[in-house]
């Protein structure tokens, strides 16, 4: 199909442009968008910085304001983080309480 030539998309309702289509589905099959607290998209490998004292349960710690979190990586979900850190194994963030660094 070519760019100009107009589908129906059942998902939205609408007549879309072919090359609008295939776009979204590209970004679709990309994955969610992960934004940091201040609107910074996140990727894997990232650094990122806490914003907030988190309290980790199970663990008995508290991680504090500052504290760098090294080579993330994301999960399925818009906002929630992967990340390891010293002495807690399986911590996972959410994206609102990190900065990235």
């Amino acid at each position: 199909m070519a760019d100009d030539d107009y589908v129906y998309d059942e998902a939205s309702g609408e007549w879309m442009a072919a090359g609008d289509i295939a776009a979204r589905d590209a970004a679709d099959a990309a994955g969610p968008e992960v934004r940091d607290a201040v609107g910074n998209r996140l990727s894997d490998g990232d650094a990122v910085v806490l914003v907030k004292d988190l309290t980790v349960k199970g663990a008995g710690q508290t991680l504090k304001v500052g504290t760098v979190i090294k080579s993330i990586r994301l999960t399925g979900d818009a906002q929630e983080i992967d990340c390891r850190h010293e002495g807690i194994k399986g911590l996972v963030l959410r994206a609102e309480f990190v900065r990235k660094r």
